[in-house]
C-alpha cells in the first residue's frame, strides 16, 4: 500500500495551489475564510466564473460539457488545495446535484439551457425537497402538481431551502400522481424562483445567517417541459442525485481545514502565560480529533481508489457521514476552546461586520467567524440524512437488520 502520491500528482497539486495563490483575491478569501452563511451571491459569482476560465468549473462532469476529465484522487487533491487557500466550494445545490441529474435523466434541450449558465456561474439553484413533516422522509412530501393543458400547477410548501432567494431556478420534488404508493408518485421539476405565486420567506438560523428559507407555492404554473425525465420517477431521480458524490458527505476538507484553523488559534492564544497549543489538555485534545480527522482521510481514500470492500458501498457513505459530521461539530468546538472569553463577540453577517472585518489588538482576524461556526455545525448531523437515519442505513445494508 503507498501513502504517498506520484510525482505527477504532486506537480498537479503544485500547479492548483499556484492557481489559487495568484488568481484568488484576498479580499474575497478572507471573506470565505470567514464563512458568513450565505457568502455574498458577487462572491459566489466571481469566484465560480474564475474556476470556468481555468477550465475546472465542474471537474466532476463529462469533458463535453465542461467537466476535466480528472481521476479521482485529481479531484480530491483539487478539493483539498482550494479549501486551504479559502477557496469556496458553494453552489452545491447547482453543480453537484440537479446537474448530475440533468446529465443523466434530462432532455438535450434542458442540459443546453441550464447547464453553460451553472458552469459559468450566471444562474444558481436551490434544492426544493424538504417540507413541514417531511425532511429525511421525502415519500411523505404533498408539495403536488397537477398538470392543465401544457403547464403544471404546483401547490404546497417546501422548508429549510437554502439559498432560495439567490437562486434562479429550483429543483422540486412534487408529488404527481397521489393514487400510486407514496414512492412512485413523485416527479422531478425546475421551477424559476420568480415564478407569481412562489413566496420566499427567509429563515435565520442560530448564528445569524439567513441563507435558510421557506418556500410557499401557490397556483404556481411551470411549463410542461420543465419536467426531468418521466412523471413519476422523482424518487429514483433524488436516490441518483444523492449516491453520485460519495465522499462529499465525510466533510473532509471542511474538517481539514478547520482543524489547521483551531491549530492556529491555539499557537496565538496564550494561557498562564503559555501557548495554548504546548498546554497538555488541549495538545490532548487537538492529538485526539486530528487522529480522527487523518482516519476520516484514509477512510475517503480508500473509497476513491475503488478499494474492494465486503460491506455495501451505500453503508460505508452512511458511516463516513456519520463521523464527518459529528468531527464537523467537534473540531468548530475546539476553536470556540480555544478562542476563550473572544468566542462571546458576535459578529454580524453579510455586508456588516464580518464582510469588512479587520484585525486589531482586541480582536484579531482569527476571530470573527469562529463562534457562528460552530453554531451553524449544530445542523450538520441532521441535513442531508440525519444520524438515526444514517445509522438505520448502516443496520440495514450492512448489517441486514
Amino acid at each position: 500500500m503507498r501513502f504517498d502520491f506520484s510525482p505527477e500528482d504532486e506537480d498537479f497539486r503544485a500547479e492548483v495551489r499556484g492557481f489559487f495563490r495568484d488568481h484568488l483575491p484576498r479580499d474575497m478569501a478572507r471573506r470565505f475564510h470567514i464563512g458568513a452563511h450565505p457568502p455574498l451571491r458577487r462572491d459566489v459569482q466571481a469566484f465560480q466564473a474564475l474556476l470556468h476560465s481555468r477550465g475546472w468549473g465542474a471537474p466532476h462532469w463529462p469533458q463535453e460539457w465542461g467537466g476535466t476529465g480528472w481521476s479521482a484522487l485529481r479531484k480530491h487533491l483539487f478539493m483539498q488545495e482550494m479549501y486551504d487557500a479559502d477557496g469556496l466550494d458553494y453552489g452545491w445545490q447547482g453543480l453537484h446535484m440537479v446537474a448530475p441529474v440533468l446529465l443523466a435523466f434530462g432532455s438535450e434541450a434542458q442540459k443546453r439551457r441550464y447547464l453553460p449558465p451553472m458552469i459559468r456561474g450566471e444562474e444558481f439553484w436551490a434544492q426544493g425537497f424538504s417540507e413541514p413533516g417531511a425532511g429525511s422522509d421525502l415519500a411523505n412530501l404533498r408539495t403536488k402538481a397537477e398538470l392543465e393543458g401544457d403547464e403544471w400547477v404546483v401547490n404546497g410548501q417546501k422548508i429549510w431551502t437554502s439559498d432560495a432567494r439567490m437562486a434562479e431556478w429550483g429543483f422540486f420534488l412534487v408529488r404527481t400522481d397521489a393514487a400510486v404508493k407514496p414512492q412512485r408518485g413523485i416527479s422531478f421539476l425546475l421551477i424559476p424562483m420568480d415564478s407569481p405565486g412562489l413566496t420566499i420567506r427567509p429563515i435565520v438560523s442560530i448564528e445569524g445567517g439567513d441563507g435558510l428559507n421557506e418556500v410557499f407555492l401557490e397556483n404556481v404554473r411551470v411549463p410542461r417541459e420543465n419536467l426531468v425525465g418521466e412523471a413519476g420517477m422523482g424518487w429514483t431521480y433524488a436516490k441518483y442525485l444523492l449516491e453520485k458524490e460519495r465522499t462529499a458527505s465525510a466533510f473532509l476538507y471542511f474538517n481539514k481545514r478547520e482543524l489547521e484553523k483551531a491549530r492556529a488559534i491555539a499557537q496565538r492564544q496564550a494561557a498562564g502565560g503559555v501557548p495554548l497549543i504546548d498546554t497538555p489538555d488541549f495538545a490532548r485534545k487537538l492529538a485526539r480529533i486530528e487522529l480522527d480527522v487523518l482516519a476520516l482521510e484514509y477512510s475517503v481514500l480508500r473509497v476513491l481508489s475503488h478499494e474492494k470492500n465486503r460491506q455495501n458501498l451505500d453503508a460505508v457513505v452512511s458511516a463516513l457521514k456519520l463521523r464527518g459530521s459529528a468531527l464537523q461539530q467537534r473540531v468548530t468546538d475546539l476553536q470556540v476552546d480555544a478562542l476563550g472569553l473572544l468566542a462571546l463577540r458576535f459578529w454580524e453577517h453579510g455586508e456588516g461586520e464580518v464582510v469588512a472585518a479587520a484585525e486589531s489588538a482586541r480582536w484579531p482576524g482569527f476571530v470573527p467567524g469562529r463562534t457562528a461556526g460552530a453554531l451553524f455545525t449544530r445542523a450538520s448531523t441532521i441535513y442531508g440524512g440525519s444520524q438515526e437515519i444514517q445509522k438505520n442505513i448502516i443496520a440495514k445494508l450492512a448489517f441486514g437488520l
